[in-house]
């Protein structure tokens, strides 16, 4: 076979992330940018809440880019699930551009029926928070985040 049918994250999915993160931060009180890709890393939606610092939104688009290309959520880990010290965390980084690897929570990749359709990235609160608010939203679309 020399094509295929995939699925793709609409932009009321979007939303509806978006909606999630934003009431999420609202309540637990830090202004957050969040950052919606699309299975290639383009943006579907980007937003900063008022009172929102302006860098949030590149870590918070950094993130997002980072699960949906790895495929699984940021963290200290390589792209193959390996442990990394600073050093090598900053070098991946460094490889991979500054743009598309991070090593910092808060990234989840939009899983439906085992095939990633996107991600996610949160930035702007405490690292627990930004992974927790992610990985809300990822969920209240009925998508995981496991494949």
């Amino acid at each position: 076979m020399y094509v295929t049918s995939s699925k793709k994250l609409t932009l009321a999915g979007a939303r509806r992330m978006m909606d999630t993160v934003t009431a999420g931060a609202g309540k637990a009180g830090y202004a957050v940018a969040a950052a919606i890709v699309d299975a290639g890393g383009h943006s579907i939606l980007v937003q900063r809440m008022d009172g929102g610092r302006f860098h949030t939104v590149h870590s918070s688009t950094t993130k997002a880019v980072c699960a949906a290309s790895n495929k699984r959520p940021t963290t200290m880990k390589g792209a193959a699930g390996q442990s990394l010290d600073t050093m090598h965390a900053l070098g991946l980084a460094l490889a991979a551009g500054a743009e598309r690897w991070t090593a910092m929570e808060g990234g989840y990749p939009i899983i439906f029926d085992g095939e990633c359709v996107g991600g996610i990235g949160v930035s702007g609160a405490n690292w627990e928070v930004d992974d927790q608010l992610a990985r809300e939203a990822v969920e209240a679309i009925g998508a995981t985040y496991k494949i």
